[in-house]
């Protein structure tokens, strides 16, 4: 057995070897730039990106028109929401939010606010889920956007992202969702589950960071957004840059095995988690989130009173976990998320989140579960 053993994958992934073999040709080989369409390397390009950009769509149920790529999710955030609320200021000037978004959307929505645009930040439940009524209830006149994530990327509560996609269309407001941990792990239709926006990126299932896509609704209704990077005028003048061909194809190949694997393995990261959580339930671990609507890869436990650091530090040698969002981490504050849920500091600097991949075997679970549960021992006893 290898070690240490990773169990950090919402932060990232490895990419998985069939990916990289997708990719390779496109480095070397044909690396053309798809804007040169003036000869066969640029047009190997394009044909690359299109046949990428057809694959995409269809594992989300949406056209390949509706597809644009991006750097991840987190410029897709971005565009989503500046590019929104900037293109329909005359029809509002209101976002509504959740306090347990991801720091991508959060600090674009403080941004809008500082710039003179209304934001609304919904509240969470005790599993972080957020009610239904209470979207409902925030939209006004002034609403242009709702933007809800679709899976939390700390403890892996699930939305009911259609039930809040119909209010919006019922109310003519526009819905988007941050789903970087949704996709390729959740089965997702954008157009039976009424999102109009979606953020996701390629290196959260197995493919080359660097690489995301922002879904844009093309009808009914068409949604419209204006531009954040300017230049060449790629992607339909939404988002200038030489496309990143490598990435897109990899994105490609990634979540065309995610969509055929998916099934498989989701049942068998919720034996992983079902049997982490038990083996460390005797070392009195707390689940945070929601107990079944969550995503099946994940875990995110507390231990009261003891440090998660101190914990992570004490596996670090044999087991790679984290303690919150890859984003954070180099904060001292803690989770916005845990908050959120309405644990206080303590309790919040005492969880710790496991993230299974498609990579790792029941061996290495086995291993993991005991690695932790016995740190936790011995941390309990220094406490103690």
């Amino acid at each position: 057995m290898k070690f240490p053993i990773y169990l950090d994958s919402h932060a990232t992934t490895p990419v998985d070897p069939r990916v990289f073999d997708e990719m390779k040709s496109y480095f070397t080989e044909n690396f053309g730039n798809a804007s040169s369409l003036d000869h066969s390397f640029g047009y190997d390009a394009s044909v690359a990106v299109q046949q990428g950009r057809e694959k995409i769509a269809h594992a989300i149920g949406s056209t390949m028109d509706e597809i644009i790529f991006t750097s991840g999710a987190t410029e897709s955030d971005n565009l989503a929401l500046i590019g929104v609320m900037e293109r329909n200021k005359e029809k509002g000037n209101h976002l509504i939010t959740c306090v347990t978004e991801h720091k991508a959307i959060l600090d674009t929505a403080h941004h809008l606010e500082k710039i003179g645009y209304k934001v609304t930040f919904l509240p969470v439940d005790e599993f972080g889920q957020v009610d239904v009524e209470s979207v409902k209830s925030a939209i006004t006149s002034e609403t242009v956007l709702i933007s809800i994530m679709f899976a939390n990327n700390e403890i892996g509560t699930i939305t009911n992202v259609s039930e809040i996609g119909k209010i919006a269309h019922d109310k003519n407001v526009l819905f988007h969702t941050d789903a970087a941990q949704a996709v390729g792990h959740l089965p997702i239709n954008v157009e039976k589950m009424n999102i109009d926006l979606m953020s996701f990126s390629s290196h959260k299932i197995y493919g080359p960071k660097g690489i995301g896509a922002l879904y844009v609704r093309g009808i009914m209704p068409r949604v419209k957004i204006n531009p954040i990077v300017f230049g060449g005028g790629q992607e339909r003048n939404l988002r200038s840059g030489t496309l990143n061909v490598p990435g897109i194809v990899g994105f490609a190949k990634a979540i065309e095995i995610s969509q055929a694997e998916m099934d498989s393995e989701n049942i068998r990261f919720k034996k992983w988690t079902g049997f982490m959580l038990e083996k460390l339930s005797g070392a009195d671990a707390k689940l945070n989130g929601h107990p079944t609507k969550r995503l099946a890869h994940n875990l995110n436990v507390r231990f009261d009173g003891i440090e998660s650091k101190a914990i992570i530090n004490s596996v670090s040698k044999k087991i790679a976990i984290s303690a919150g969002s890859a984003c954070t981490t180099k904060m001292v504050e803690p989770s916005h998320v845990l908050m959120a849920l309405g644990l206080d500091e303590d309790q919040a600097h005492s969880a710790i989140r496991i993230g299974c991949s498609r990579f790792n075997t029941d061996e290495e679970i086995k291993v993991a579960a005991e690695e932790i549960y016995s740190a936790i021992g011995a941390l309990a006893k220094i406490r103690a």
